[in-house]
């Protein structure tokens, strides 16, 4: 068996038990607390609902991307070499959309397929959690400029630490693309 067959083998069996334990959670907690039972089933029903809409979409933006971007180009801004270009470039992808977290997750293992750094696939998904302009606008407006440009620095920084220290600790490990 061929180690790419294993790498799928095992990330399939991964996602499996996730969903399973995700289920098992919620079943046990709707048993526990069934006062918050109908308000879990309408976040639930909701949530996938949204799913419906917005991942296929997604699945061909994915597809567009793999298509038409050729690797070479993400490996050459995004990439080991990328330096402090790539991080700037990752904080800037990250920062410029306004769709949920969930979307990121395929655009970055997307982006890693094609050679993205891991440093710049953190950096790309803090900023797309933490970091969105209409909220900084919003932010500055009610906190602030001296809160909102502190929080901003120190987002920016854990970023980096974070980018960092999650590829010195997976530079031995395994690479599921």
């Amino acid at each position: 068996m061929e180690k790419k067959d294993i790498q799928k083998k095992t990330f399939s069996k991964g996602r499996v038990a996730a969903l399973l334990v995700t289920a098992a959670a919620a079943v046990i907690l709707a048993l526990v607390l069934p006062d918050r039972r109908q308000a879990f089933l309408e976040a639930s029903w909701k949530f996938f609902l949204e799913m419906l809409i917005i991942l296929p979409a997604i699945t061909v933006m994915i597809g567009l991307f793999s298509v038409f971007v050729p690797k070479e180009l993400i490996t050459k801004h995004l990439g080991e070499s990328s330096g402090f270009k790539g991080f700037l470039l990752s904080l800037g992808l990250g920062m410029l959309p306004a769709g949920p977290l969930y979307v990121a997750f395929p655009v970055a293992a997307a982006l890693l397929a094609k050679g993205a750094r891991r440093a710049n696939i953190i950096v790309f998904l803090t900023a797309w959690a933490c970091i969105k302009l209409p909220q900084e606008m919003m932010e500055f407006t009610f906190m602030g400029p001296a809160f909102t440009f502190t929080r901003l620095a120190l987002t920016v920084i854990a970023a980096a630490l974070m980018g960092f220290l999650t590829e010195r600790i997976m530079a031995g490990g395994q690479r599921y693309s």
